[in-house]
């Protein structure tokens, strides 16, 4: 069986979509000079990789509604990666991370090419004011591609505050989780802390990661409000599990499929659930083990080792499993009571549910 986000060839499509809009805005940008590919040339690299989750949740969101195969709705797929390529250009800047999908992060990317150049100034500035405004260029472009989708003109505007709410929701979570990582966490409950980092995710990804590109999708269709509502429990559950899911990975994957270093996210001193099950698991001594590791940019090797000792100890890492579990339940029960959604779509989106919960990349 090909993979679901295989079937009508839509990885390929998105692909080809996606080339052909960068292409059109390259000649678009070259009156401005050549210093420009380096804006566009870090977008075009990042953009060559990615499962297509989101596009392929708006392009199923689509079909749920009945509708046939089109080509406007390869384009408002594509336009979902486009945002998120402005999301992971944006969010690299403010984790300092180094890569993106096995490759130099955008504002690596420009840096290291400022200081091979022996330019005045500081690279690092160079390469963050760079990323912002290769984010600025896709979160335009997605705009663009979006109005110019060829959909029909009442399907976009039906669509459109879906659309909206997800671009402003994913700026306001991106802002919380800034605030979140400022304010002190051993104040709180072990609950509370659990509860803050599944509203942060909540906002910060499992929404436009799933449900709001969905929605998008099948609004535009036309499908009705029962089913929608059906569609955005779906998307919330499976969402938030998503981001579990990534969130194990950031600590526990293999480098070699995650494209990022092991234990990343534990140098970055991400909070996440994992973290705050940990810490609800932990005695004194664990804590301050906690307090110590997690942020640390100099974090060994050998420590991120005793790191995810730690995790599994304290029951951590079996918890959010069965977090994830739970979502995709949730997720499964949601999508049946979404009766009005046709095939091939509700098989896709069933699918989707252990692809997206059950992976290592």
């Amino acid at each position: 069986m090909p993979h679901p986000l295989d079937l009508d060839d839509l990885r390929s499509r998105v692909q080809d979509r996606i080339d052909a809009e960068l292409d059109r805005w390259e000649v678009e940008l070259a009156e401005v000079g050549p210093e420009v590919a380096d804006l566009t040339t870090p977008v075009r690299t990042l953009l060559r990789g990615g499962k297509r989750l989101r596009a392929g949740f708006a392009y199923w969101g689509w079909r749920a509604a009945g509708r046939d195969d089109h080509e406007g709705a390869i384009s408002l797929a594509a336009s979902m990666e486009l945002f998120q390529a402005a999301a992971l250009i944006h969010d690299d800047v403010m984790d300092d991370s180094e890569t993106r999908r096995g490759q130099p992060a955008t504002h690596r990317a420009l840096s290291r090419a400022h200081a091979e150049r022996a330019w005045h100034g500081d690279p690092d500035h160079f390469g963050v004011a760079g990323a912002i405004l290769a984010g600025n260029l896709c979160l335009g472009w997605c705009d663009d591609l979006y109005a110019g989708s060829g959909l029909p003109p009442e399907a976009l505007a039906a669509a459109r505050p879906a659309f909206e709410r997800m671009r402003g929701q994913l700026m306001a979570g991106q802002f919380l989780d800034i605030v979140t990582s400022m304010r002190p966490w051993h104040q709180l409950a072990d609950d509370a802390r659990v509860d803050q980092a599944r509203h942060v995710i909540t906002y910060k990804s499992a929404k436009y990661s799933i449900e709001h590109p969905l929605l998008i999708g099948a609004t535009a269709g036309g499908l009705g409000p029962s089913d929608l509502a059906a569609l955005s429990r779906y998307g919330v559950a499976l969402g938030v599990a998503f981001q579990l899911r990534d969130d194990v990975l950031g600590v526990f994957g293999d480098p070699d499929v995650t494209g990022k270093p092991a234990g990343d996210d534990l140098r970055e001193g991400k909070r996440t659930v994992l973290i705050a099950r940990t810490l609800a698991g932990a005695d004194d001594v664990s804590t301050t083990r906690v307090d110590q590791w997690l942020g640390a940019p100099d974090l060994t090797s050998s420590e991120v080792d005793s790191f995810r000792a730690l995790i599994v100890d304290t029951g951590a890492l079996e918890g959010v499993e069965a977090d994830i579990s739970h979502g995709a339940e949730t997720a499964r029960a949601a999508l049946a009571e979404a009766t009005g959604v046709a095939e091939p779509a509700r098989r896709v989106l069933d699918e989707l549910i252990d692809l997206t919960t059950a992976r290592s990349t």
